[in-house]
């Protein structure tokens, strides 16, 4: 593959996708297979300043720039050659936040991220306005906020974007934003391909008394869709990815799209009834649907594919981290036992030692509640363990509850679009920490939303992949050839990966556990109320 892989970089036959992460930038190159070549990466972190999670412009450009002289290395050092060109260029980054320019293309504000809960009046009013879902973080949310807050800014706006917005078109002029993400600063019609028009109208009559010299189309991106050209490297675009003034300029890019629609492309999750679901410290579901819901809930964001199906996600903040810290204090008890237990052989044993416990967990309950959760209606949490004398306490039991309850809460959103729209799923990829352990977290989750769920090695590739997978459709895509025809036939083919399905009896498990589960809140509700943060 060396030699392969060194003659696609000299002919420009290959692919580079950046994406920008909430702790990692990183970028990777990927050949004519879609098999990734070289990569690169940069570490950095949002900063809390003046009431707001940000980065600064400055972490941005040189996060960029840092990250792509990374990937030239590696490219360099691998192949004994100088990276001057790619075949096409994919930018991704955190969906959502607020990121507003002047007309001199000056940030009117810092960028505030989708990590800000500052925009609760906003999203109340204009989810009531619109009768759909406007969760806080979103685009729209932040820009309405600001108007009800009177800040001078606003009026002075004439571009606002997300970050990954933001660096494509200071990459190549453009204003645009892929369909995908931009669902995640407007609703979007999925048979339009673009902003919903009536709300778009709805708005713009709502803040019309302000008088303000713009309207809502004036000052977003134009929306593209998965395989259209999103404009090419500019010369300026060229010098302000690589320092050094190797890349040259010419080369054409996607659509910038968001961290979700990459996962989706990195998953193969971009069909109608499948669906992805990220499981770590927080874990979310994406699910692909056939139509619309029916109305709007609270539990659930409305966004698309890269394609602009219509998407159903379930976000929850607490997943893991409450499952790791228990299996942090049995590395203590060994410790004690003067044992150093290797942590992945830990986690390998504990997870597999709560596949012998009782289907419904022995009457345990737990709640991972490190923050808040919307869905069960929590603004704080914490965590908590909670068994009556009769309940069947051991070990198994103990660790199959840390794993059915960092669950519970996407459970309760899966729940909705199951038994409430009727939403059918056939097939769900798993990814991330919780999928480890072989076959353990993967038969918890098929329990949990009672479908088949698949692991695939290359689901750890990540959205840089899934960027430069998009970016190399809009390049090599057939004639007529969809998005879910691409990645299932060019980069998915062959790549089964493990499926398991649900078991009857674990199923019906789970649904007793939820039962207790859902009687349970009162306890965390108590809990929050009378046990103090120290």
């Amino acid at each position: 593959m060396g030699m392969e892989a060194k003659q696609a970089i000299l002919d420009g036959r290959t692919a580079l996708g950046i994406e920008f992460g909430s702790t990692r930038i990183k970028a990777v190159l990927t050949d004519e297979k879609n098999r990734p070549i070289a990569s690169g990466s940069h570490d950095w972190e949002n900063r809390y300043e003046n009431n707001i999670w940000t980065y600064s412009l400055e972490d941005i450009h040189t996060g960029l720039q840092d990250c792509y002289q990374s990937l030239a290395k590696n490219v360099k050092d691998t192949y004994g050659i100088e990276l001057t060109t790619t075949g096409v260029i994919g930018i991704s980054a955190m969906m959502h936040g607020y990121m507003p320019f002047d007309k001199n293309g000056k940030l009117l504000t810092a960028f505030r991220t989708w990590r800000n809960n500052i925009t609760g009046q906003a999203s109340e009013e204009l989810s009531r306005l619109f009768a759909f879902h406007i969760p806080q973080r979103w685009s729209i949310a932040h820009l309405y906020q600001a108007i009800l807050n009177g800040e001078e800014h606003v009026a002075d706006i004439d571009y606002m974007c997300t970050l990954e917005g933001y660096i494509h078109w200071k990459l190549t002029g453009e204003k645009v934003q892929g369909i995908g993400d931009a669902a995640g600063m407007f609703p979007i019609d999925s048979h339009t391909k673009t902003y919903d028009a009536e709300m778009v109208r709805q708005f713009d009559e709502l803040v019309a008394p302000k008088g303000y010299s713009w309207k809502m189309l004036d000052i977003f991106p134009k929306v593209l869709v998965a395989g259209e050209p999103a404009g090419v490297l500019t010369e300026e675009g060229a010098k302000l990815l690589d320092v050094t003034g190797k890349l040259k300029a010419g080369i054409p890019l996607c659509p910038p799209e968001g961290d979700a629609g990459t996962g989706m492309a990195a998953t193969n999750s971009v069909a109608r009834r499948t669906g992805n679901v990220s499981a770590g410290t927080s874990v979310f579901a994406m699910i692909v649907l056939e139509k619309a819901l029916s109305k709007p809930y609270e539990e659930i964001d409305m966004v698309t594919t890269p394609a602009g199906d219509p998407v159903a996600m379930v976000h929850c903040n607490n997943c893991t981290s409450d499952l790791n810290a228990w299996v942090g204090l049995f590395r203590e008890f060994a410790q004690a036992f003067g044992v150093e237990a290797d942590m992945s052989q830990l986690f390998g044993t504990l997870y597999n030692k709560a596949m012998e416990g009782d289907k419904d967990c022995g009457g345990l309950l737990s709640y991972c509640y490190y923050s808040g959760e919307h869905i069960t209606g929590f603004t704080e949490g914490r965590p908590l363990f909670v068994r009556s004398a009769n309940s069947k306490f051991n070990l198994a039991n103990f660790m199959r509850t840390h794993l059915y309850t960092s669950l519970g809460a996407l459970k309760m959103g899966m729940d909705i679009l199951v038994e409430k729209e009727g939403v059918q799923v056939d097939k769900i990829l798993g990814h991330g920490g919780l999928f480890k352990t072989k076959g353990v977290g993967q038969s918890i989750m098929a329990a949990a939303v009672n479908t088949p769920v698949t692991v695939m090695e290359t689901a750890g590739e990540g959205g840089a992949w899934g960027i430069a997978l998009l970016a190399s459709y809009m390049k090599n895509k057939e004639a007529g050839e969809t998005l879910d025809q691409f990645l299932e036939n060019k980069v998915f083919a062959g790549e089964e990966g493990t499926t398991l399905a649900p078991d009857p009896a674990d199923v019906a498990g789970f649904e007793r556990f939820m039962e207790r589960y859902r009687e349970g809140l009162a306890i965390e509700h108590a809990a929050v109320a009378h046990l103090e943060e120290v």
